[in-house]
């Protein structure tokens, strides 16, 4: 079957392909790993301008591999925490790479699946898509970065009803309380995805990055704190390649063409 997370380029287009379908991509210790790594490279990799994370198959990602969570017996705990912390590589790199994430979620997304659902910058879900938190119903908690990510996305009345109760959210509800960007049909899925991955990386990438890290720091910044970063930030873009072509590109009355800026 290949690597448990397929690499595809298209151009400055990097599609990371969660790869273990006849398992639902259940996150074991290889895909936990290969993620991780993929990540890092796709993240350090200035030719790539978009990141695109989506699965094989008829699911997203169900979740951590179950068996391999009995396989390890007494171990249990020393096993979840160390295929944690490599999840939680993938996901800082993730998070934090200067470079926007496009999540497309082709299916049923559970556990860690809805945590990296949850990751991306432009998440589109497919029609036939559902979403879980599914550590309840074993026993565990959440990990992923779910209990940081979902309340800041739905609410924390949310939040709490779908990790402590198990709930499930349906696509549609998904779009509407603002888990996931859009849900279309699953048809269109691909070719949605493709045409939202291209304009972000038609986009002025450097000022993107910049955005997602404001984006981030936000969350736990003072409001007067957040002002002056944001200040320094503006000022450090029209520095930039990136801020003259958008400039010139305005007055000259064309549309601007920020691939071709060096990346700072």
């Amino acid at each position: 079957m290949g690597s448990p997370v397929l690499v595809e380029r298209e151009g400055s287009i990097a599609r990371l392909v969660l790869n273990r379908p006849d398992a639902g991509n259940a996150i074991d210790v290889g895909l936990a790993d290969a993620l991780a790594r993929t990540a890092a490279e796709v993240a350090d990799d200035p030719s790539v301008r978009c990141v695109m994370l989506t699965g094989a198959g008829r699911m997203f990602c169900v979740g951590g591999d179950i068996d391999g969570f009995s396989a390890a017996g007494d171990n249990a705990g020393a096993y979840l925490q160390a295929l944690a912390d490599r999840v939680h590589d993938a996901v800082k790199r993730l998070a934090s790479m200067a470079k926007p994430l496009l999540v497309v979620v082709n299916g049923p997304a559970a556990g860690a699946g809805l945590s990296l659902a949850a990751l991306g910058d432009v998440v589109l879900a497919g029609s036939s898509a559902h979403f879980t938190a599914a550590y309840s119903g074993i026993g565990l908690t959440a990990d992923g970065g779910m209990s940081w990510l979902l309340p800041r996305l739905i609410g924390l009345r949310r939040a709490q009803e779908m990790i402590l109760t198990n709930a499930r959210m349906s696509a549609v509800d998904a779009a509407a309380h603002g888990l996931v960007t859009r849900t279309v049909a699953d048809e269109v899925l691909c070719a949605e995805g493709k045409v939202i991955a291209a304009k972000l990386s038609a986009a002025p990438t450097a000022a993107l990055g910049a955005v997602r890290e404001l984006l981030l720091d936000g969350a736990t910044a003072t409001f007067s704190d957040h002002l002056d970063r944001e200040a320094a930030v503006i000022a450090a873009a029209a520095s930039g390649a990136e801020a003259r072509e958008g400039i010139a590109a305005f007055l000259g009355r064309r549309k601007p063409d920020f691939g071709k800026t060096p990346r700072t």
